[in-house]
């Protein structure tokens, strides 16, 4: 973290100094604004997390509930999502309040006593280190609770309002806010929320029921699988009907099932499947238990199933163990259905190329399917970090508004792909194990499979913000598409060990990682000759597209990492490109400097050519490009796509 370069700072270093609208945000929801989000599930409030990085566009999120979520539905928070929430800077927090999954166990009919469930299999859940960040679980309401607090303590001061539910919206051709909206107020409303990062109710402005009309830039819908933004805009989610109910409990039990506090995939003979979730706190778990087919016609019987009765189903497939529970915190029945829209915005598929966005949609809005897998959260979550940038570059005039057309383009196709997977496995969940050829299929299934679930097989394809991979060979640890994936580093003017990834912040600014090519720190070399035009060239992107006013890593951060470890060099033997001026004094940044870890060469650990190369990521994590460092006219010309001339 750097802070002091404004001046001394001797409070919470995480709250940022109020800019753009936090410096006088309204408390009550005015009547205009840049971008409107309504509803705040993990889709809309990472979204609102990136947007108040930039406070020059005001945003605002509604919520039609009177406060806070209380208890969240999801729980499952995948290694990737721990990852977004380390650039979110609260990574540590929640990792150290959830409870972390190591390894899985599988039960099944005992073939000795079919009546009877025996343990099966227990392999470990990340066996190949995909990532060096957890599987947690944790309350919904919490991952929520630590997004309002980086909101709050954004530039911007955002926080959500409460007690506005959204009614319709109409796009018109012309105005600076074309997006007309019509909210009303929701009856068990307290008010608008003040900047308190739990985002409580405060100070009534509208009567119970009132309509009013709000003009917004841009809406982004992340109100939930009955989305009213979704309607407006004439989207409609297709495919799967719902026809296998489970029925959903988190509670507190005496049982003498040995593996209570792992996660399991519990298969009986006869009564269903189970799939067990500790939860946080010790003690608390959640069971998704199988209530069978729904047949035509009896969805809302079967959805009045009993706490009573899912709990005695429950033991039935648990047979031998009993599980005797003594508090209900939250139970539920649902239906599974797999469906998902065929775009996210509301631009026509036949005008695409001809017209841009100004209505999203993102989560269960535009895609849903069952909780087994652990998605649902985790990537609507990355839905949302995906838009908030690109609005936030346009918003500020950084970007032209096509970029705003990738947004449907990318996350579509991931969305397609994780319902295609869940069907798979929800279905692979229901079966019985006498009905499978392959009697250890399900646990196959989970080891084969183990990077979509945690996250990581996401790979866009090329675009104006993703290149083509013909220099993937260069750094072939580092695929363009998906995500950086971090290694240790030792950072030169203090010799700190550290995580590379770890150090991108989720501040919307591109990431450049130059990796040097075999010559030393100050030598003549490929690295050197880069970073000279890189900081003198009119047509390095810095100079091309950083305001002259502003800081010289306002849009880019841009790294070095030498083959040579920390103590050969000092941070002054590197090109001035790596040691920018910053703040109001001109101070100069000495912490973009890297030399190789002893115990694990980011080098050979990623698969990065010793000639050296560029890696290009983006705001949200994903690489963008990887370039030679002879290719500086290709770098050029990719952000010019990217980013307009500056001013």
């Amino acid at each position: 973290m750097q802070f002091h370069h404004h001046g001394y700072v001797s409070k919470n270093p995480r709250v940022q100094a109020p800019a753009g609208v936090g410096l006088d945000r309204p408390l009550q929801l005015p009547e205009h604004m840049d971008v409107l989000i309504v509803g705040t599930g993990p889709a809309g409030m990472i979204a609102a997390a990136q947007l108040a990085q930039f406070p020059q566009a005001h945003t605002r999120i509604i919520e039609k509930r009177e406060g806070r979520l209380q208890v969240g539905q999801a729980d499952g928070i995948q290694a990737r999502s721990v990852e977004t929430f380390q650039a979110f800077g609260f990574a540590d927090e929640i990792s150290n309040e959830a409870y972390h999954i190591t390894e899985m166990a599988f039960w099944k009919p005992n073939p000795e006593a079919p009546e009877d469930i025996v343990r099966t299999a227990r392999p470990a859940d990340d066996p190949h280190g995909i990532s060096e960040f957890p599987h947690l679980i944790v309350n919904q309401a919490r991952v929520l609770d630590y997004f309002g607090e980086s909101m709050a303590n954004s530039p911007s001061r955002m926080a959500p309002d409460f007690g506005w539910e959204f009614v319709d919206l109409n796009v018109h051709e012309t105005g600076e806010h074309p997006v007309e909206v019509t909210l009303r107020r929701t009856a068990s409303a307290g008010g608008d929320a003040t900047s308190d990062a739990t985002g409580e109710a405060a100070g009534a402005t509208a009567e119970p029921g009132e309509q009013r009309t709000v003009w917004a830039k841009y809406v982004l819908g992340a109100d939930g699988a009955r989305s009213g933004v979704r309607a407006a805009i004439g989207r409609t989610l297709e495919g799967d009907k719902a026809n296998h109910a489970w029925g959903v409990m988190d509670v507190l039990a005496v049982t003498d099932f040995p593996d209570i506090r792992r996660k399991c995939a519990i298969q009986s003979r006869s009564g269903g499947s189970i799939l067990l979730i500790p939860r946080e706190g010790g003690h608390l778990f959640r069971m998704y238990v199988d209530l069978g087919v729904v047949q035509p016609g009896e969805g809302a019987q079967v959805r009045q199933t009993s706490i009573e009765a899912i709990i005695g189903h429950a033991n039935r497939i648990m047979h031998p163990y009993t599980v005797d529970v003594k508090h209900v915190a939250w139970h539920s029945v649902y239906e599974v259905g797999h469906r998902v829209t065929d775009r996210f915005d509301d631009v026509p598929a036949e005008l695409t190329a001809q017209q841009t966005p100004r209505v999203f949609i993102a989560g269960d809005a535009c895609h849903t399917h069952s909780a087994k897998a652990g998605q649902g959260m985790n990537v609507s979550m990355q839905d949302g970090f995906n838009l908030g940038w690109k609005l936030g570059q346009v918003l500020t005039g950084r970007s032209p508004a096509a970029l705003l057309s990738t947004y449907s383009d990318e996350r579509q196709v991931i969305a397609q792909n994780l319902i295609d997977f869940d069907k798979k496995w929800s279905t692979l969940m229901a079966q019985r194990p006498e009905e499978m050829e392959d009697p250890s299929a399900l646990e196959d299934f989970y080891v084969k499979t183990i990077e979509f679930p945690a996250g990581f097989m996401t790979e866009y394809t090329p675009s104006m913000i993703t290149g083509k991979a013909t220099h993937q060979a260069l750094a072939t640890g580092y695929p363009v598409g998906k995500r950086f994936k971090s290694a240790l580093v030792s950072r030169v003017c203090d010799g700190n060990p550290l995580q590379l990834g770890h150090l991108a912040t989720a501040d919307g600014r591109w990431r450049i990682y130059a990796f040097a090519d075999a010559p030393a720190a100050g030598a003549p070399s490929a690295l050197t000759d880069w970073a000279h035009w890189l900081h003198t060239d009119p047509g390095s992107p810095v100079l091309r597209h950083t305001p002259a006013a502003q800081d010289e890593d306002t849009l880019f951060d841009i790294k070095v990492i030498y083959q040579q470890p920390h103590e050969k060099f000092d941070v002054t033997d590197a090109p001035r490109a790596f040691l920018p001026t910053v703040g109001p004094f001109g101070l100069t940044a000495r912490d973009r400097i890297f030399g190789t870890h002893p115990e694990q060469d980011i080098f050979g650990e990623r698969g990065i050519s010793r000639e050296g190369c560029v890696v290009v990521v983006r705001p949200d994590q994903y690489v963008a490009h990887v370039l030679p460092l002879t290719e500086t006219a290709a770098l050029s010309d990719f952000f010019a796509e990217i980013f307009l001339e500056a001013i």
